[in-house]
């Protein structure tokens, strides 16, 4: 697969009872490209979001869950998750913030 660019690396916020408790601890929720690692996550979200600084990440592996139509059994796709955790001195996320 060609580089992934950092506006390449995050897909979307995840908008979530829990995901949105943990914005009054700096900590923001996002569905991220699943070949990214950690430093390519937190310089994606440094750049994307002027005078923010990420303090750590963590990332999980969600599998696809099994679905089922009639006696034909699937799987949805399987997805990255992310929770970056910003430092005390940074800027909050602005998409956030209307929420």
């Amino acid at each position: 697969m060609a580089a992934i660019k950092y506006y390449d690396v995050i897909l979307k916020p995840v908008v979530t009872e829990k995901s949105m408790a943990g914005m009054g601890e700096k900590k923001y929720t996002f569905l991220v490209h699943p070949e990214a690692n950690k430093t390519m996550i937190k310089e994606a979200v440094e750049k994307m979001f002027e005078g923010t600084k990420v303090a750590s990440v963590n990332t999980m592996n969600m599998d696809g869950k099994t679905k089922r139509r009639g006696m034909t059994f699937g799987k949805t796709a399987k997805a990255k998750k992310a929770i970056v955790k910003l430092t005390a001195d940074s800027k909050d996320i602005e998409i956030f913030s209307g929420l």
